[in-house]
């Protein structure tokens, strides 16, 4: 049975994108540490990121590099949080998120899905699409909302 990310990733459950590639998507998570919260997800499906081809492996790990600018920049965070955990979803992904501490870092303290604003669910991934359009991603690897 196919994972909820690569249901996101076919288009049969919503997902706010804001990359896409051939290799590896990237959307925001519906529980965020922080608004902007994304995940960066190999298409193919496989259960742990230490199971990944080498070059997927270093290509997510690309556009984890481009999130992470374009987070900062966005939400002007000192810093862009890094984490793989992988035990909510059989399917490997990257957390990436803005940090200006080590709160993000838990994902104990997420916002749940009724907590947060859809729109500035929204309006978080606008701003990061812009700003990886900014850093001159190509505009086929950036998603219209």
């Amino acid at each position: 049975m196919a994972t909820v990310f690569t249901k996101i990733i076919n288009g049969e459950i919503p997902g706010r994108f804001v990359y896409r590639d051939e290799t590896a998507a990237a959307f925001l998570t519906i529980e965020p540490a922080a608004y902007g919260h994304t995940l960066v997800v190999p298409i193919e499906e496989v259960d742990r990121w230490t199971d990944l081809d080498p070059a997927t492996w270093g290509h997510c790990n690309e556009v984890a590099q481009l999130v992470g600018k374009a987070i900062v920049e966005a939400f002007e965070a000192p810093r862009a949080g890094y984490l793989i955990a992988g035990f909510e979803v059989p399917h490997a992904h990257i957390h990436i998120f803005p940090a200006s501490d080590m709160s993000g870092y838990s994902l104990q303290n997420v916002m749940r899905m009724d907590e947060t604003d859809p729109a500035t669910m929204d309006e978080s991934a606008a701003k990061i699409r812009e700003a990886l359009l900014s850093q001159g991603v190509d505009e086929a690897k950036v998603p219209s909302a």
